[in-house]
């Protein structure tokens, strides 16, 4: 299939940037009418899709002066134990599949991208059905019917296996139109399109769209606007010549035509619309790891994986990082790790499966608009009858992860840099106020070098023994308190020509087997990352994930146990593969292939030793089936900040929005990790942001430290008595409901239901809880935290949620009980005691307070 073709600009080298950058153009929501064949579709009708589901065809034949905006039917999908609630349907009289020719504009400037909509070439603004078709086993065996069926089934007939009959075709033509320029005719674009439903399993039917053979006619004036229901077509269909079939026209008219397309290849469909209806209070939760926003309703939501950006409409940092590199700030949708699929508060659910730019467009109230940009596209449409129901039917496909070693969940990882004398300072302080660790996670072990922002790493993955003089007796005192070590990667690699210590070159090594990824002429592709530019891995390439293995296999030779695998979201549009694959898809799937290399060398090594408790790595790029081979994700760079867009509250939503989406195990930087050290413009970490942030992630799967970009302008948690003590106490606090986070951690093994809960996912039917965001949590289903996110603030309104149950909350420092339900009380909560509530009565929160007397922190 041809890729779609891009108009790439770079921005990487403008000095003066616009600080207020626009958002990525797109085209508005399309409106097109829907029309049938009322020999064959008059009368209302049931077909079955596999055992379990049903879809009704309704035609609305009344009169269309009176009822315009139902004329033409409407689809309704639902599942055999539900009849009468509706898990998908279209919005009647309207069109639910549409297609476009646009050019596609890409702006890119280190990490960050922009997708545009460039000229439309044509846009399909009616549809028919022709038929619908229930098609079983028999049906498909037929050799005669073999070329039709290529046509519905796309390049997945031949391949495709067939588990659950009937599949339902709906077939019909889409209809567009051009003007010509500098003429009086219009090109007239006729497609035939095929959508497919078809039963995954009891809980999913998959949706897939494609087109057939392409008719152009050149006209010479408009047809009248006429009002008809659509008669069987007898236009006869061919493959197009080139990019288009032109019929009974003239040389002049064919090169009309070939004006009018402007010879860029748009003779067919590069964008898919489907369409279908919503509720005006239907609410949407999920895309992925989302950071300023719980609820999508009424927004544009872009699935592309890039840079979340800094500052992220948060001012005044958005304003100055987008003045000094383009774009850099992101805005409100801008994520490491975005998914195309979402739940609502109607139980109603789907996702998107292949790897294509796409934009799930809720700005109407009766209506979801989801555009693919791409010649066909493929999605589902899960059953549920709770959101609990549909996390686990949607992660059953996408892929769990394994259990995380109780290591890593036992006590504090502790974030550090500045080689063996520094680690061995702060571990013995550390050792004086007793703080459970579990980990040290050096990131700097490849060693510094200095630029003109500060301290960066050598991007050459292997030990730098100068700086960490004496590693292995390091390593060795560690393990014997039982104390793993961590490290840093990532899939890009730097020329090391400055470095005097070097063993290995591993960028020159990489360019001598052909591993990197190359430019449009073949070259290697340098990117330029802050001050200095790499080359990135290939990982369409197989002798790569090999060659990578290898060096992970000396990162653990030398006593390494886990390690951040960062990046994974920059590969560039324009970008030339070794699979020949279409970039823009091989960049939203590159941090799966990233998280797999990784993933496949842990389940490698731990054949080969049963004896140990397994390695980890943690990612923060992502797409929809990361959880699949990511073992653990954190949340990128946010900044040191109380702001809700990029600092500690986009923290909360992160995680919650993730949880949604499949990604049961993440975390953030405790007291973030973006700071500023300007004359003009100051971010800098204080001792109360970092204390209130280790309460919050006290209460998160992993309890990790970072010093931050800044770590001299930043508080730390040995930056005196009073944090040592607070960080002591959150480690203890963290170390009391191990027992619990464990049995979460198998639990999301085994059903994708995150360790840290939105509310909405166990009171679903609660308005207020609805609307929630970063104020409060549940971790599984018998904590629940309400955190300081606000600086100054010394109390909190904790709200009660309504429950079938009628269960009261117990305060665990003061041993209130709150009985009512649906209603919020202030609660206190001073640095040191955050609001944490437990299930009165329950195992888990008897057990919780239990640990915390043992600790003497109750």
């Amino acid at each position: 299939m041809a890729q779609i073709q891009y108009k790439n600009s770079k921005k990487h080298h403008k000095h003066i940037n616009n600080p207020f950058p626009s958002a990525p153009k797109s085209l508005p929501l399309i409106h097109s009418k829907l029309s049938f064949n009322d020999e064959k579709l008059s009368h209302s009708r049931d077909f079955s899709i596999g055992e379990n589901f049903n879809l009704t065809w309704a035609p609305t034949n009344g009169d269309e002066e009176k009822q315009p905006s139902t004329r033409g039917g409407y689809l309704s999908l639902s599942h055999q134990s539900e009849l009468d609630k509706a898990i998908w349907s279209t919005v009647p009289g309207e069109a639910f599949i549409s297609g476009a020719a646009v050019e596609t504009e890409v702006e890119e400037s280190r990490g960050s991208f922009a997708i545009k909509d460039g000229e439309v070439m044509f846009i399909s603004r009616h549809q028919t059905i022709e038929k619908i078709l229930s098609l079983y086993k028999s049906d498909l065996e037929l050799e005669s019917k073999g070329r039709e069926y290529n046509a519905i089934f796309g390049d997945s007939y031949t391949d495709h296996e067939w588990n659950h009959f009937p599949i339902v075709a709906i077939t019909g033509l889409l209809f567009c139109t051009k003007n010509v320029p500098k003429s009086r005719k219009r090109l007239s674009v006729t497609v035939q399109y095929w959508f497919l439903l078809e039963q995954k399993n009891s809980t999913q039917v998959s949706f897939s769209v494609n087109f057939g053979e392409y008719n152009y006619k050149l006209e010479t004036r408009p047809p009248q606007k006429s009002k008809f229901y659509y008669k069987s077509s007898k236009l006869h269909l061919r493959r197009p010549r080139s990019y288009f079939s032109v019929f009974s026209m003239n040389y002049k008219e064919e090169e009309q035509v070939n004006e009018t397309l402007n010879l860029k290849g748009f003779g067919e469909f590069n964008r898919v619309y489907v369409t279908f209806a919503s509720e005006t209070d239907e609410r949407f939760y999920g895309f992925g790891e989302q950071f300023s926003c719980m609820e999508f309703k009424g927004k544009k939501v872009p699935i592309l994986v890039q840079e979340q950006g800094i500052g992220r409409g948060d001012q005044p940092i958005t304003f100055a990082a987008n003045l000094v590199s383009h774009r850099s700030g992101g805005d409100w949708s801008t994520t490491y790790a975005p998914s195309p699929f979402y739940m609502t508060s109607k139980m109603r659910s789907l996702y998107l499966e292949g790897y294509n730019y796409s934009i799930f467009d809720l700005t109407k109230n009766d209506r979801v608009q989801v555009q693919v940009y791409g010649s066909h596209g493929k999605g589902r449409i899960l059953f549920g009858s709770s959101p609990i129901d549909l996390i686990e039917s949607y992660t059953e496909t996408i892929g769990r992860p394994p259990p995380l070693p109780n290591w890593v969940l036992s006590g504090a990882v502790v974030g550090m840099q500045g080689g063996t004398g520094a680690v061995r300072q702060v571990w013995d302080q550390l050792q004086d106020f007793d703080v459970p660790i579990s980990a040290f996670w050096l990131q700097d072990w490849v060693g510094q070098r200095k630029t003109i922002i500060g301290s960066q790493l050598w991007w050459n993955w292997e030990l730098d023994h100068m700086h960490y003089y004496g590693w292995k007796e390091l390593v060795n005192d560690l393990t014997d308190h039982n104390i793993r070590v961590m490290a840093y990667c990532n899939p890009c690699l730097a020329p090391t020509d400055g470095k005097a210590n070097k063993i290995r070159n591993f960028f020159e090594e990489a360019k001598a087997k052909e591993m990197l990824v190359r430019d449009e002429k073949g070259e290697h592709y340098l990117m330029s990352n802050t001050c200095f530019d790499v080359g990135m891995l290939d990982l369409t390439n197989p002798t790569v994930n090999t060659w990578f293995k290898s060096i992970l296999q000396e990162m653990v030779d030398c006593g390494i146990r886990g390690w951040m695998a960062d990046f994974g979201e920059g590969l560039p549009i324009d970008a030339h593969l070794y699979s020949g694959e279409d970039p823009i898809e091989a960049h939203n799937r590159y941090p799966e292939m990233w998280a797999q290399v990784n993933r496949e060398f842990v389940e490698e090594w731990r054949l080969k030793h049963p004896e140990e408790e397994s390695l980890v790595f943690f990612v923060r790029a992502g797409f929809r089936e990361s959880s699949k081979w990511a073992m653990l994700f954190w949340e990128g760079d946010q900044m040191v900040s109380w702001q809700a867009n990029d600092g500690i509250k986009s923290s909360v939503i992160g995680l919650l929005s993730s949880g949604i989406s499949g990604i049961p195990f993440n975390h953030s930087d405790i007291g973030g990790y973006c700071g500023v050290d300007m004359p003009f413009l100051k971010y800098k970490r204080s001792e109360e942001l970092l204390m209130r942030w280790m309460e919050l992630n006290a209460f998160s799967v992993v309890f990790r430290t970072h010093e931050g970009n800044k770590p001299s302008s930043n508080c730390q948690f040995y930056s005196n008595k009073w944090t040592l003590s607070h960080f002591s106490r959150c480690a203890k606090l963290y170390k009391a409901w191990m027992f619990y986070r464990l049995q979460l951690v198998k639990e999301a093994t085994k059903r994708g239901l995150p360790v840290v809960r939105h509310l909405f996912l166990h009171y679903p039917q609660d308005k207020r809880v609805q609307s929630i965001t970063y104020q409060q949590f549940l971790v599984g289903t018998d904590i629940m935290v309400v955190p300081v996110v606000d600086k100054g603030k010394k109390s909190v309104n904790a709200y009660f949620p309504l429950s079938s149950e009628n269960h009261s909350w117990l305060h665990i420092w003061n041993g209130e009980v709150y009985n009512r339900q649906g209603f919020e009380a202030e609660v206190e909560a001073p640095v040191g005691y955050p609001a944490v509530f437990v299930k009165t009565g329950s195992e888990v929160g008897q057990g919780f307070l239990r640990n915390l007397k043992e600790f003497n922190i109750l």
